[in-house]
């Protein structure tokens, strides 16, 4: 028995789950696996997340050029390793109404969290069975609900939530240059090209609202759950919120929306962008909202081409580059919008096939 197998048979042993039946659940991008447990007929979720596989996640005080010098994590303030993240936002979101997994057992060090099991039914699979518009419907109502709800930014000494910063949003944009770029042009991006690109960017994001709620970052048809049993707003499960923010409320829709896996109907997604507006009520800013959203679905759909051609290239996934065209599509539209106007000559110049 590794030292590893060790380490989870103790945490399941200190829980009162080592006698429990074990199968494995699909993964998803990250270095995080999970398994689907069963004791005496009552199920649960093992998270296993390494402590040592992943780089530093951004400690709370540091500053820019300490964060450019931990690397990725840190400029985008992910979580990494830090199993708090999790454990502390399901409090969180639990607290507001929402149907986020109860948290069993954890042990941060080790890099074990024992969950409530939600089931398998994601959006994703039970759209059809389902009508789609209630879904979505169902998924606005939450995240309204959220964003209403004024909820604080956990601030602890084990976790910690930030605001989705500019450098924070200008690593991710990056991630087109530094992994999509030489997928398509077969060689790296220059580094004065990789500077003209991110200025373009800053000039872009000048325009955002200061950060003002929770934003959730990967909050779509795969990463959510039809909970029909539940009332209200707690009919949708949700899970992968560990690399939360305090950012913009657009990001989640865009999220939502312009999904990188599943197709969702332009006309639904501008009747859903309606929906969430009218629920602020006669005071939302909707042209700020509108900006908001047009920016966010660029650096968005940047960061995810980017992060689809990291996963093939570097983490040997080829799968992720059946979803690009998706993705690029998505970003096609984007650069549309007037928002995106300062970067449509850079990529009309140097990727055409994203400007057309």
């Amino acid at each position: 028995m590794s030292d590893r197998d060790e380490a989870r048979l103790k945490f399941l042993e200190d829980a009162g789950w080592s006698a429990a039946a074990a199968a494995p659940l699909a993964g998803d991008a990250s270095t995080r696996s999970y398994q689907r447990l069963r004791l005496n007929g009552k199920p649960a979720v093992l998270m296993v997340a390494p402590p040592g596989e992943e780089a530093p996640a951004c400690p709370p005080d540091a500053d820019e050029a300490s964060r450019r010098t931990l690397g990725y994590n840190a400029m985008a303030r992910l979580a990494g390793p830090n199993l708090n993240a999790f454990t502390s936002l399901s409090a969180a979101l639990r607290a507001t109404g929402l149907s986020a997994p109860e948290v069993y057992a954890a042990d941060a060090a080790a890099g074990f969290a024992l969950l409530e099991d939600l089931g398998d039914d994601l959006f994703a699979r039970v759209v059809g069975k389902v009508d789609e518009e209630t879904l979505y419907r169902a998924a606005i109502d939450a995240l309204s609900r959220l964003h209403e709800s004024g909820a604080e930014p956990p601030r602890g000494a084990a976790y910690a939530m930030l605001d989705y910063d500019a450098l924070a949003l200008e690593a991710e944009a990056a991630l087109l240059v530094e992994w999509y770029w030489p997928l398509k042009k077969g060689a790296p991006a220059s580094d004065d090209l990789t500077a003209e690109y991110l200025s373009l960017w800053r000039e872009v994001f000048g325009g955002l609202s200061a950060p003002h709620v929770y934003v959730l970052r990967d909050y779509h048809a795969e990463n959510l759950l039809w909970l029909p049993e539940r009332g209200g707003v707690e009919k949708v499960g949700i899970i992968d919120f560990q690399d939360a923010l305090f950012g913009h409320a657009a990001y989640d829709l865009v999220s939502l929306l312009e999904d990188a896996r599943r197709d969702v109907d332009p006309a639904l997604a501008e009747k859903m962008i309606a929906y969430y507006m009218s629920l602020g009520g006669p005071q939302f800013d909707a042209e700020g909202f509108r900006r908001d959203y047009a920016v966010l679905a660029a650096q968005r759909n940047a960061k995810i081409l980017g992060i689809f051609a990291r996963l093939a290239k570097r983490d040997n996934k080829p799968r992720y580059l059946d979803l690009l065209p998706r993705v690029e599509a998505h970003f096609r539209r984007d650069l549309a919008r007037n928002e995106a106007a300062p970067l449509r000559g850079f990529f009309a110049k140097h990727l055409p096939e994203l400007a057309s």
